[in-house]
Parts: structure tokens; sequence; C-alpha cells
């Protein structure tokens, strides 16, 4: 896809990507893990390239943060109770295969989005970044979970679509604007550019430093 002649100039020094829950032991549930890694490092590259800020988002939980989920909360009640994504676990650092470096941020969340238990939007605010580029695991649940959160904060949002992946194959178009029984128009509105790590070297040839 191309960006449409209203769109404003996407600005490099503006401009975030976001890479979600790449960890090693989520990335072992995924299908074709090397092959989403590859795509992933792609779009990686492409940010190093252009000097778009680079941010690694994973899942982990200290000690007090297992004391602050509710028992009512049916999502996260397991990991409370067996003490799952336990920060210090290697298998919940971001995964070796994608190169972390000095200038890059690392969030640690404890819920599904990247926003609510973070401070990412007052970081994205000092740095005056109003685009995102978004890839991670899972789709239907951590990218659209963040999607959500970053639309309500008038992010404009790119998903890139094949440096994403579901546990669930069959959940993964869902929130890219693949029509579905579903998710209706507001999941789509949300993230209304998906595009693969090909098209951002080509969409993006207009950036601007």
């Amino acid at each position: 896809m191309t960006l449409s002649t209203s769109e404003p100039m996407i600005v490099a020094r503006r401009t975030a990507m976001m890479l979600l829950d790449f960890q090693p032991a989520i990335l072992a549930q995924v299908p074709d893990r090397d092959a989403l890694i590859d795509r992933a490092q792609i779009a990686l590259d492409w940010a190093r390239t252009h000097a778009v800020k680079l941010v690694f988002v994973r899942v982990a939980f200290a000690p007090d943060d297992y004391d602050a989920i509710p028992n009512h909360h049916k999502a996260f009640n397991a990991v409370k109770q067996n003490r799952l994504f336990a920060d210090g676990d290697p298998s919940f650092d971001i995964d070796p295969a994608l190169e972390v470096r000095d200038a890059d941020l690392i969030v640690r969340k404890t819920r599904f989005g990247a926003f609510s238990t973070t401070d990412l939007h007052a970081l994205f605010g000092d740095e005056s970044i109003n685009t995102l580029v978004i890839g991670g695991i899972t789709t239907a649940g951590v990218v659209l979970s963040t999607i959500r959160e970053a639309s309500d904060q008038d992010y404009r949002i790119f998903v890139l679509s094949d440096a994403t992946a579901d546990l669930d194959p069959k959940l993964h178009g869902l929130p890219l604007g693949i029509p579905s029984g579903v998710l209706g128009e507001r999941e789509e509105h949300h993230a209304r550019h998906p595009l693969s790590t090909e098209n951002v070297l080509q969409m993006f040839s207009r950036l601007t430093s």
C-alpha cells in the first residue's frame, strides 16, 4: 500500500517501532518462529537505518506485580497463582536473535497492552512521537490491545502484518482489517494501516528526519 496525498509526512524523529513480546518462551509457541524473527529483523534494520526509535516491550512479573493482580481477574489469575512470566527468567527477556542496543528502549509490562502498566505514553510525549509501527505476539491479544490503547491516545498506527503472529493462526488476521464475524468496524479502524515488512521499505521512502 502507499500513503495517500492527504496523509501527513511521516517524520523519523516522531516515529517509534514497537516490537511486542518477542521473548523466547512466547516465540517457542509460535508457528514458523524463524520466519517471524526474520521479518522482525528486517523491520528492525529499517528502523535503525532511518533513526526511528526502537522500543522492545516484554511481559514479566516481579513479586509485587503478582500481589497487585486482583483475584477476580480471569485473564491473569493463573499468572498470579502459578507465578508465571517471572522477571529475571531468561525465557522472558528479549529474544537474543533480535539485537538490543544501548539507545533502544526496553519496557516491561504486566498486562496485554503496552501502555496501561507502563509509562510509554509519557515517554513518547517527551519525544513528540505521534506515529507507531507495531509488530508482535499475539495478534489478537497483545497487538490488538496495544492498538486500542494507542488509538485512544491519538497515535497514527501501522501494523506489520507479517511481523505479527498468533498462537492460533485463525486469529492472526482478525485485528488487521481482514473482514470477520468476530471483530467489527472499530477494530478495523484502529489498524487502518496493516502492511508487510516489504511494504515498510517502500512505503516509508518519503520518511524525513
